[in-house]
């Protein structure tokens, strides 16, 4: 608990500073009234504009009035690539809901729909890891008010939560 704590004034930290540390963080809850799963992820806008631009010889320009018309497109197939989830042992779809600017960190927006319950959970993340070998992904997961946490790497972008 003590490293997650430190790890978020961290990134609350980076994000008034040019950053020289890779961490991204996905929130996922599970949302027993409207049965769906839904979560937050938040990278810096830098870091994920260089990724894309890098995979698909694009000039995003994230953030600025001459933002690219195309932009949620090009991030709803890059995180399509690179986090995956699974939930009761079964790889789902997920809905790419939106995207928020704020400062220099970006917030991805996206559901799950018709998840009436949830035992477990595994999430593949390489989102960034291809261009930051020190990009470091941290999963925060609550089902049923029950809390777990993965740390995920370039090494180990891979792991499985149960509840």
């Amino acid at each position: 608990m003590k490293k997650i704590l430190i790890l978020f004034i961290g990134i609350s930290f980076l994000s008034f500073t040019d950053h020289k540390y890779y961490i991204a963080l996905t929130e996922i809850e599970h949302n027993s009234t409207n049965n769906s799963v839904e979560m937050i992820m938040n990278v810096f806008v830098d870091d994920i504009e260089k990724a894309i631009n890098t995979d698909y010889n694009t000039d995003l320009q994230l953030n600025t009035q001459k933002e690219h018309q195309n932009t949620d497109s090009y991030l709803t197939k890059y995180l399509k690539n690179h986090f995956k989830i699974s939930i009761n042992e079964k790889q789902v779809d997920y809905n790419f809901i939106g995207k928020e600017y704020d400062g220099n960190i970006v917030y991805f927006y996206l559901e799950i729909e018709n998840i009436n319950e949830v035992k477990s959970i595994e999430v593949e993340n390489d989102v960034l890891v291809q261009h930051f070998s020190d990009q470091q992904n941290l999963i925060k997961v609550k089902v049923n008010g029950d809390r777990k946490s993965l740390f995920l790497t370039k090494k180990n972008d891979k792991g499985l939560l149960k509840f």
